[in-house]
């Protein structure tokens, strides 16, 4: 249910992006903190559920039902009828023939942030960029996050990517640890309807990146890349 308002949070955002009236001026929210680190995620191995639903029999009955949930011990009557031994057996086979998750290593981008507006916040675009004090090289990563933060209320939004801190960084930037951070905060969108947007950013330019994020079905994650 949480994943599915969250979509069509997004949905009526990509809507509305161009026909909302929209603020600018100085950012509502502040950044309070930032980090970033390499990290190695795994996957859990989703199995379909082939079980039937079960037969109404007496251990189906409320009262039995709550015995088993007060006291472990006492054997589930499902298992031991055709369909429920046959669900096993399905389960096994099903888990057998699934492959493995592969495993991904990427980068943890994390803001620390405050709602100094008036008004809930539930959706930020921000980024996190990456200045070459050398070549002066931007290296910048945008996200998008669903997240409800009232006013004057601080959050830690994260956001997951294959892409690392910088494409191209010259040899001195590495000696000299001169690879300058810094987060900026795009478009936040209130619950309200109220829109505020950074004056030098631009929806349309990353429109079709913000459909790819949000047409792929969402799991528990916070934050997309875009």
């Amino acid at each position: 249910m949480k994943v599915l308002l969250l979509v069509t949070l997004l949905l009526a955002s990509l809507a509305s992006a161009e026909n909302a009236q929209i603020l600018s001026g100085e950012s509502p929210v502040v950044v309070l903190g930032s980090k970033w680190l390499p990290v190695h995620r795994t996957f859990k191995k989703e199995v379909p559920d082939m079980a039937p639903p079960p037969e109404m029999n007496a251990g189906n009955k409320s009262a039995a039902r709550a015995a088993r949930v007060n006291n472990p011990l006492i054997p589930d009557p499902n298992e031991q009828t055709i369909d429920g031994r046959s669900a096993a057996i399905e389960k096994i086979v099903q888990e057998a023939r699934t492959a493995d998750p592969k495993p991904l290593d990427g980068f943890s981008y994390l803001a620390k942030i405050r709602n100094g507006g008036k008004q809930a916040i539930e959706i930020v675009f921000w980024e996190y960029q990456f200045i070459d004090s050398a070549s002066k090289n931007v290296t910048r990563h945008q996200f998008l996050c669903g997240v409800k933060i009232k006013p004057d209320k601080e959050k830690e939004v994260e956001a997951f990517s294959m892409m690392g801190p910088s494409d191209v960084v010259d040899a001195g930037t590495l000696v000299n640890n001169a690879l300058q951070e810094k987060v900026l905060i795009n478009r936040i969108e209130y619950t309200d309807g109220t829109i505020w947007q950074r004056r030098d950013w631009s929806f349309a330019a990353i429109r079709e990146s913000y459909k790819r994020a949000i047409e792929t079905p969402w799991g528990d994650e916070m934050c997309r890349s875009l």
